[in-house]
């Protein structure tokens, strides 16, 4: 199994492109880890919501992100939640729909519901390779929502 990793960082309503697309038209990837880590621990309250799709999005809130699973583009989606005052543990968990396979650039955004702090990502995707029969319905799939 091969995975791809990247990480980086978010600004509130920021959106960023991960590059996929110009490899092997066999090869496919999928979400297999998504992590979120606050850039300054004990420093603010923070409600982030980051959200992984497979087309660009039109606009990303700066405040109140809500998760809706029945967007078709929607591979996966994390919160975290820290409190400033360090009586509680930071929380985060994610949800990622894995039987999601795609083999063009996805996007990443961020949305704080309760200031406008960054955060930190770290998104594994494993490699697969497709069948012919996958390969067609990723393809197919790209062309009608990317407008190829």
């Amino acid at each position: 199994m091969k995975i791809k990793t990247f990480r980086g960082k978010l600004a509130d309503g920021e959106q960023q492109k991960i590059h996929l697309s110009g490899g092997d038209s066999d090869k496919g990837y999928r979400i297999n880890k998504l992590l979120l880590m606050t850039v300054q621990p004990g420093g603010n309250n923070q409600e982030a919501v980051v959200k992984v799709y497979k087309t660009k999005q039109t606009s990303v809130p700066t405040a109140s992100a809500t998760i809706n699973f029945k967007e078709d583009t929607l591979m996966g989606a994390a919160v975290f939640s820290a409190s400033a005052n360090q009586k509680t543990d930071p929380e985060d968990f994610a949800v990622i729909f894995d039987k999601e396979v795609v083999n063009q650039d996805i996007y990443i955004t961020h949305t704080d519901n309760e200031n406008a702090v960054e955060i930190n990502y770290y998104m594994e995707l494993e490699q697969v390779k497709m069948s012919g029969p996958e390969q067609a319905n990723v393809n197919f799939s790209a062309a009608i929502l990317h407008g190829e």
